[in-house]
């Protein structure tokens, strides 16, 4: 469904290079972190990044919610199957100016925000949540917990990235 504009092919990039880059991050990313990887890669302006933005949205290669305060984009099946697609349409420069600068921008990203929580599989019926409190990348805080179902994970990790920053000065004075 990505369209050429008879416009420019520049515009049919800069779609196909905002789907590299949520592919890239691999997970859920704010609104403000998008923004600021994009910029930090890329000359586009805030306004085309927003009307792009909004075109995959429609196109339902994103998608948008809200988490916190905060709005959270997430690249969708039918957007990996459009990049598998079209990525071939980046300029080889242009990944290679991505990969590089991705880098150096989602580290300096990843040191501002110092919470991080995850959980995997560890039978069919049981999983591992780690939640971590991370300082000048050094693990401060790190703990392993069981939960009985994926449900009670996602459940653990979510109230760990939503309510961490008052949970754990308690835990500091128990």
């Amino acid at each position: 469904k990505l369209k050429l504009n008879s416009d420019s092919q520049t515009l049919i990039e800069n779609k196909v290079l905002l789907l590299y880059i949520l592919n890239k991050v691999g997970k859920p990313i704010s609104h403000k972190e998008l923004l600021e990887l994009v910029l930090s890669i890329s000359d586009m302006n805030y306004f085309y990044f927003e009307q792009f933005l909004l075109d995959l949205l429609q196109d339902k290669y994103v998608f948008k919610y809200e988490k916190s305060e905060d709005i959270i984009y997430e690249l969708t099946k039918e957007g990996i199957s459009a990049l598998e697609l079209t990525h071939d349409i980046i300029p080889g420069i242009m990944k290679l100016n991505v990969d590089k600068l991705f880098k150096e921008s989602l580290d300096s990203i990843k040191d501002k925000f110092s919470i991080s929580a995850d959980y995997t599989p560890n039978s069919e019926k049981d999983f591992i949540v780690r939640c971590k409190v991370i300082e000048n990348h050094n693990i401060i805080f790190d703990i392993h917990a069981y939960a009985g179902s994926r449900e009670q994970a996602k459940k653990v990790v979510d109230n760990w990235n939503s309510y961490a920053g008052h949970i754990y000065p308690k835990i500091l004075d128990l």
